[in-house]
């Protein structure tokens, strides 16, 4: 059955038109009047629904039955990405969507092939997060992960330094989880395995979150990778083998996510 989003609140006996994308997906399916088809909204579980009129630039349907249906990672891993060329990062936004990223951040850092401004930036997101649609669209998923602005690494690192302490005591005093763990892809000498450095569950007994970050073409910086480690990122390593930009953090969430 064909999955859409369909980013509106949704009810069992509610009739409303697709929106423009999900619609010319439909057009282009040549789906008719009484065919099914599966929405979701991002807020959890998915709905059946009917196609109830077809028209030239619309088309209508029934919501049916909802279906708390959830096929989200046991690990919610947020991706710190350097931003690479762009067919590579629409690439790693859609294998990393349907791997079970929680969130991309595209970071840019001193070796970033692509620099993002202005309205370049804002385009460029808007396409990375339409591409995390169509890959939940894909794969099963109904929550979709946010692709956040694009940002500089070293401001970004500098402007979070002061959260995990604050997290740790919030949490503390609530009695709930502290921030994630804070990881870096790394190939200095002597750096720990990402197995046995994501080793860690929270008190519910279930894996903790992460906050992994992998660096563009090139890597990072040493400087950058200094920067990183002195505002809490454990660097790890994949192994001996040195893996494109777009692979390692391909690899590593399938290794914190899947396993």
């Amino acid at each position: 059955m064909p999955r859409f989003h369909c980013p509106a609140p949704l009810a069992t006996g509610l009739e409303l038109d697709l929106p423009p994308g999900a619609t010319r997906h439909v057009q282009v399916l040549r789906l008719q009047p009484g065919d099914a088809l599966m929405l979701f909204n991002g807020e959890g579980g998915e709905f059946e629904a009917t196609v109830l009129k077809m028209g030239r630039s619309d088309v209508r349907v029934l919501v049916g039955t909802h279906h708390a249906v959830e096929r989200e990672a046991p690990r919610a891993v947020h991706l710190l990405a350097g931003i690479t060329a762009n067919e590579r990062m629409d690439w790693l936004v859609e294998k990393a969507t349907e791997l079970g990223v929680a969130s991309i951040t595209p970071l840019v850092a001193e070796r970033s092939v692509l620099k993002l401004k202005g309205e370049r930036a804002d385009k460029k997101i808007a396409h990375w997060q339409a591409v995390a649609v169509a890959a939940c669209e894909q794969c099963g998923r109904n929550r979709v992960p946010a692709v956040h602005a694009a940002v500089d690494l070293a401001a970004w690192v500098r402007n979070t330094a002061a959260q995990p302490a604050a997290a740790v005591a919030a949490a503390t005093t609530a009695g709930a989880d502290p921030a994630p763990q804070r990881l870096l892809l790394s190939l200095r000498a002597g750096t720990a395995a990402l197995q046995s450095a994501a080793g860690h569950s929270n008190s519910a007994g279930s894996a903790a979150p992460v906050l992994f970050l992998s660096g563009p073409e090139g890597g990072l910086s040493a400087q950058e990778e200094d920067l990183a480690i002195a505002h809490h990122f454990a660097p790890v390593t994949l192994g001996p083998r040195v893996l494109r930009a777009e692979t390692a953090p391909l690899a590593a969430l399938a290794a914190l996510t899947l396993a």
